[in-house]
Parts: structure tokens; C-alpha cells; sequence
């Protein structure tokens, strides 16, 4: 069995709206609609799709905030909206919208709490805290009242505050919102150092994709409730004929755009000209092809942009749903 397990998982919300002047009608969302999926323990799993897709009403189910309307649910053997306390000893989340940090107390306060609240013992408490305190940087912030804190500052406080108990999973829900290039940076690498050394289980729901290019190896795509891909992260730009790489190639000087089979002319910028070939296909003849004709300067290769192909799984599935539509 999966340390995290998910059958056949709905989630139904019944909403009213307004249908007249004085009358309201009754109808159903299905936020989460059949998904099932397994995560082991020790993985570091990406769970990504648009707005209203279902990734936040999962997260909820699989720590007991919410209750799900059909099928199972089990973590590290817990059935979370029936044992909510205690799988709260096993969990770590972090909401990047939201702070489980006392607002008007400095930081190191709010850990003190955390301390009694989950009844951590003294020596394993304060080792726990130094990591964190070193591996985020939180040295200088621990007296500052956590309303003073930046929102990358805040960030880092609320990594370190789920992980105060050594948890078994970790649930990421949006952890890098807002956050400027270099916070980005150092809650990944914070992030990378955990799962290694540590063993921990983390999901991470993100927009950013870059989250997910830089810590996860398998991913899974979630749209309308219901699971469109799960797999490697590589395998994610193979879904849809259309995925592409792009060959940049600088050039000695400006020349008339470059012409070889297999690949299609995307745009040129003064002696730099950049084509597109098909994701599957290998670089090595085109490289050898441009290389042997043309006054090459440098080129590199880059990867198909994930938040494109994901995009145009969006539009296929519309097109599934809609098969008259343009």
C-alpha cells in the first residue's frame, strides 16, 4: 500500500443560485471528481493545474480540513477526516496564502507554541529548530514579530514552523507565492536538502513551474477534478505531438533564415536564429547540420516550455468535451 493513497476520491460542494427574483436553485460542484493516485514514502511528488482545477480541495481532504463525498482516502495508514489529530503528528503544511504564525508575536514565540502544541521533546525541539533556523536564514528574524516580516521572510517561517515536528509528509501549497527570485532560490534548495537527508514525503501544488522543474521528478496534472497525467516530469513534454524544442544558434553575422529538414525557421534577432523541431526527436543531426554549413558562433537547446504543453492539454480536453467548437 501507497503511504499515500487516494481511490476513486470526489469531493461535492453544493452551491445556491439565484434563479429569479425570490428564488434560489440548488447545484452541485464537483471540485474533485474520481481521482486516484499513490505516492511512496520518501517521494517528491509536483501536483499542478490551473485555478479551480481541484489541487487546494485535495490538499484539504488529504489533511482532514475536508471530508471527501465519496471513495477512500489513507495517509501513512490514517484516514485523515476520521483521525484528524492524529494525522496532525505525521503532517507538515504550509498554505502559501495563509500563515499558521501568530501575527503579532515575534517569530521565535510562535515556535514556542508549536513546541507545547504538539508536545515535542526539549532536545528534539531545539535541534529542529537550529536547522531550520540555518538552513532558511531565520537567525536575524527569530525577534521580530512576524506582522514586521516580508512575505519571502514570512515564507520561510511558516517551512520552518511545519517542520518543527519532523513530520512525515509535507503538504507545499503554493510555497513560493509572491516571492522574489532569490527566496525562491533558497526555500528550493532548503526544500531539496529536506527530502534527501530527512526522508520526507512532499506534495507540492505550485503555478510556478519552475518549482517543479527543480524538485520533482513526477508530476501530476489536475484539471476540472479529474487526473489528466501523472508520470515523469519528462514525460510530460511527450504528451501532444505538437511539444517542441528550440535550437538557438548565434551566427558569425545576420544571414537569411536557416532551412533544414526536420525543423522550422521560429524567428531570428540579428545573427541569432532560433528553430523549433519536434520534443522527441534527437538535436544531434541538426546540430552536425548547422554546424557543417554555417558560421556557427554558439547554440544551445532548450527544453519545451512545461506551462505551454500543459496549456495545450487544457485546450485538447475542450476540444474532448466540445468537438464542435473552433
Amino acid at each position: 500500500m501507497a503511504f499515500i493513497e487516494l481511490d476513486d476520491v470526489q469531493k461535492v460542494f453544493t452551491v445556491r443560485r439565484r434563479a429569479g427574483l425570490l428564488r434560489r436553485e440548488k447545484h452541485e460542484v464537483r471540485a474533485v471528481d474520481g481521482i486516484g493516485f499513490g505516492v511512496e514514502r520518501g517521494e517528491m511528488v509536483g501536483y499542478i493545474g490551473p485555478n479551480g482545477a481541484g489541487k487546494s480541495t485535495t490538499i484539504k481532504m488529504l489533511t482532514g480540513i475536508l471530508t471527501p463525498s465519496g471513495g477512500r482516502l489513507r495517509v501513512a495508514g490514517i484516514d485523515p477526516s476520521r483521525e484528524r489529530t492524529r494525522l496532525a503528528q505525521r503532517i507538515g503544511v504550509v498554505f502559501g496564502q495563509r500563515t499558521t504564525l501568530w501575527w503579532d508575536l515575534p517569530l521565535k514565540d510562535s515556535y514556542r507554541l508549536m513546541h507545547r502544541m504538539y508536545r515535542i521533546p526539549d532536545e528534539r525541539f531545539a535541534a529542529n529548530l537550529a536547522r531550520c533556523v540555518e538552513l532558511l536564514e531565520l537567525g536575524e528574524l527569530l525577534d521580530v514579530p512576524v506582522r514586521q516580516l516580508s512575505l519571502g521572510q514570512r515564507m520561510r517561517g511558516d517551512i520552518a514552523a511545519a517542520l518543527l515536528h519532523d513530520p512525515d509528509v509535507l503538504y507545499l501549497d503554493e510555497p513560493t507565492i509572491g516571492l522574489d527570485v532569490v527566496s525562491k532560490a533558497r526555500v528550493r534548495e532548503f526544500l531539496r536538502e529536506l527530502n534527501a537527508t530527512q526522508g520526507t514525503t512532499v506534495l507540492l501544488t505550485t503555478h510556478d513551474l519552475t518549482d517543479i522543474e527543480q524538485l520533482c521528478k513526477r508530476v501530476m496534472v489536475i484539471d476540472h477534478g479529474r487526473l489528466m497525467y501523472d508520470g515523469e516530469l519528462a514525460g510530460l513534454h511527450e504528451v501532444g505531438a505538437a511539444s517542441e524544442r528550440q535550437l538557438v544558434v548565434d551566427l558569425e553575422r545576420e544571414l537569411p533564415p536557416i532551412e533544414l529538414p526536420g525543423a522550422r525557421f521560429v524567428r531570428s534577432e540579428g545573427p541569432r536564429q532560433v528553430l523549433a523541431f519536434p520534443a522527441s526527436a534527437s538535436a544531434a543531426p541538426l546540430v552536425a547540420a548547422v554546424a557543417e554549413a554555417y558560421p556557427l558562433v554558439d547554440l544551445s537547446v532548450r527544453e519545451p516550455d512545461i506551462e505551454a504543453v500543459i496549456a495545450k492539454m487544457y485546450g485538447e480536453r475542450e476540444l474532448e468535451v466540445r468537438p464542435g467548437s473552433p
